[in-house]
């Protein structure tokens, strides 16, 4: 993969599914759930009317949820317009952030790849987080 070049969905799917443990379970509709011991941290979700084109009242139907490790992260990903990534009331309070599928590639897909794999290790054990960091020598 291609770590310079704009980010695709395929690069979410791989990303996502080369994380160790990690489960895919399906949506709503045919949407992929990847989860770490049981836990969420990527989802393809379906239209919902929270997410929505201001223009036409359309609602997205390729919006991706992302987790982050702490409310700062989901502040500084949302309040950064150089990037595609936002939030809607009925996430307040959730540890995650936005992004249209249409706009992945907004991104590089280095920039996708961290943000993927901090969503790993903000919702995998503390044993399985310790040890990818030191396999990946960021311990």
């Amino acid at each position: 993969m291609a770590r310079s070049r704009k980010a695709k969905v395929a690069d979410v799917h791989e990303v996502a599914s080369g994380m160790p443990h990690v489960t895919v379970e399906q949506g709503g509709g045919e949407n992929k759930v990847y989860q770490v011991g049981g836990k969420s941290f990527v989802f393809f979700r379906t239209p919902r009317p929270d997410a929505f084109d201001p223009d036409t009242g359309e609602r997205y139907d390729d919006v991706i949820v992302i987790w982050v490790p702490a409310e700062e992260d989901k502040l500084a990903l949302v309040s950064d317009e150089s990037n595609p990534f936002f939030t809607t009331p009925h996430f307040a309070g959730h540890l995650s952030v936005l992004v249209r599928a249409s706009r992945l590639g907004e991104l590089s897909c280095a920039e996708l790849t961290e943000v993927i794999q901090d969503a790993w290790l903000s919702r995998a054990s503390k044993r399985r987080a310790a040890t990818w960091l030191e396999e990946h020598r960021l311990a």
